[in-house]
C-alpha cells in the first residue's frame, strides 16, 4: 500500500512537472491578416473597455509603445495625439497599449500635457484609451512580445482592424525606431478606398493617384481592356491596368 501511494505521489509530480514546462514553452500564435481580432477586457486610461467589440463599426489602429516616459515613446504618442482629429474624422479609434501600470500611464500622459514641447507641439492632451498591461496578457496576444528585441517590453506592433472586427495590416517596429504616421494613415486611406471602390492601389499611392483595377478574369475581359479607348484606362499590359480616381471621389467616401 505504501509502495502504490509513493507510486502514485511521484506519478502526479511528474505530471505536474511536465504541465509546467509545456507552459512556460507555449508560444502565442500571432494573429494574422484576415483573421478576427483577438478578444479581450482591459483596464484603461479612459476606464474598463471590451476590445474590439466597444468599437464596432469603427475602424480600430491598436498600437503598442515599449514604455512610459522614454523619449521615442513619448514623440510618438505627441505625434497620435496632435493627429487624432484626423484619425476620427477617419471613423477611426486609437488605443495605446503598453506593459506599464494605469498609474504610469497616467502620470506620464499628464507630463506630455504640462510639460513636454516638441517641434512644435504642446499641450497635448491624450484622450484616447492607453491599455494597462503589466501581466503582458494582451500583448503576448497580439504577438507584442518578441523576445528577440525584448522579453519584458512591447515592441511598436500597429494592428489595422477593420468595422467587421477583421485584421487588415500588420506593423512591427523595434525598440529603438519611432513609426512613420504619415504611413500610417496613408495605410488607413488605402484600405478604406479600396473597399469602397473594389480597387487595388500601387506602390506609394496617395489620394487623386492612378488606382489599379482588378486583374482580368478571363481572354474576352483582357482582350477588350487591351483595344479599348477609354481614356480614363490604361493598361501597361493585359495583366496590368490603372484607371483615373480623383481625389474628391476618394474623400467623399473616407470614414463612411
Amino acid at each position: 500500500m505504501c509502495i502504490r501511494m509513493i507510486s502514485l505521489s511521484y506519478i502526479k509530480e511528474i505530471f505536474i512537472k511536465k504541465i509546467d514546462i509545456i507552459m512556460e514553452n507555449q508560444v502565442n500564435v500571432m494573429p494574422r491578416i484576415g483573421e478576427k481580432a483577438p478578444s479581450f477586457e482591459a483596464v484603461t486610461t479612459q476606464g474598463k473597455i471590451n476590445f474590439p467589440s466597444d468599437y464596432s463599426g469603427k475602424w480600430i489602429i491598436l498600437f503598442s509603445h515599449p514604455a512610459d516616459f522614454t523619449p521615442v515613446c513619448t514623440s510618438e504618442f505627441m505625434t497620435f495625439g496632435k493627429m487624432s482629429k484626423e484619425f476620427e474624422d477617419l471613423n477611426c479609434q486609437l488605443v495605446g497599449l503598453s506593459v506599464d501600470g494605469l498609474y504610469s500611464h497616467i502620470a506620464w500622459l499628464r507630463t506630455i500635457k504640462d510639460k513636454i514641447d516638441y517641434k512644435g507641439m504642446k499641450n497635448i492632451e491624450i484622450k484616447f484609451p492607453l491599455i494597462e498591461d503589466i501581466t503582458m496578457n494582451v500583448a503576448k496576444l497580439y504577438g507584442m512580445i518578441q523576445p528577440g528585441e525584448s522579453s519584458t517590453s512591447a515592441v511598436r506592433a500597429v494592428f489595422f482592424i477593420d468595422p467587421q472586427g477583421t485584421i487588415r495590416t500588420i506593423m512591427y517596429y523595434p525598440l529603438s525606431l519611432g513609426r512613420n504616421f504619415d504611413e500610417i494613415k496613408r495605410v488607413l486611406v488605402g484600405l478604406q478606398t479600396a473597399d469602397n471602390f473594389g480597387v487595388a492601389l500601387p506602390a506609394d499611392w496617395r489620394p487623386g493617384d492612378d488606382v489599379i483595377v482588378p486583374t482580368a478574369g478571363s481572354c474576352g475581359v483582357a482582350k477588350e481592356r487591351m483595344e479599348s479607348h477609354d481614356e480614363n484606362l490604361h493598361c501597361y499590359d493585359w495583366f496590368f491596368c490603372t484607371k483615373k480616381l480623383s481625389k474628391e471621389s476618394v474623400e467623399s467616401k473616407l470614414g463612411k
